[in-house]
């Protein structure tokens, strides 16, 4: 027997509430605990970095309830060799700015693909997440085959983080409009 399946909703303005409670000021709610604070544990080798930017709506205004969600390889380029929660996070938006902070190592190039890191994003307005991911302007990108694919270099753009200072690299998100960022089918 086939059942319906059920209507897709969006995130809410609350989505933060439950799944970053640090961000939501709800941190003894929660014990303390941040599910997806740390990345990495703080002895995972690798070069340190800080990957930050904003999330934009399609007018290009700062989105001010998105939440963010991060997966990478580590510098070996292998994804949870560093315990099992090596390689992923979780942030909230500043509600203030709609910015974004993540202090990480750069990930190793995987078989597969260049240096890169996935990114899911969330907020009221979006039926179900979306997958993108952003590779760094100082590290090689020619044979990665999603780029590869990419024709057009103004979309290709969309998913390089540019490199900010020492160890910074700055990586907007758009959500619609003239700059949107590439989304993948996953």
């Amino acid at each position: 027997m086939s059942r319906p399946q059920s209507a897709s909703q969006t995130a809410g303005p609350y989505v933060h509430i439950g799944c970053t409670p640090s961000a939501a000021g709800l941190e003894n709610m929660y014990g303390g605990n941040d599910l997806g604070a740390d990345i990495f544990p703080p002895n995972t080798p690798g070069r340190k970095i800080v990957i930050s930017g904003q999330v934009f709506d399609g007018a290009g205004d700062p989105v001010f309830d998105a939440m963010l969600e991060f997966w990478q390889a580590d510098a070996t380029g292998r994804y949870g060799a560093n315990g099992s929660a090596g390689g992923w996070a979780r942030r909230a938006v500043d509600p203030e700015t709609g910015s974004y902070r993540l202090e990480t190592i750069l990930p190793a190039a995987t078989q597969d693909a260049a240096a890169h890191v996935k990114v899911w994003v969330v907020a009221r307005g979006i039926n179900l997440g979306l997958h993108t991911r952003m590779y760094f302007d100082d590290e090689p990108g020619e044979q990665d085959p999603l780029l590869l694919a990419m024709k057009q270099s103004s979309r290709r753009s969309t998913l390089i983080a540019k490199r900010s200072g020492d160890e910074g690299y700055i990586f907007d998100i758009h959500l619609q409009g003239d700059k949107e960022t590439v989304f993948l089918n996953v």
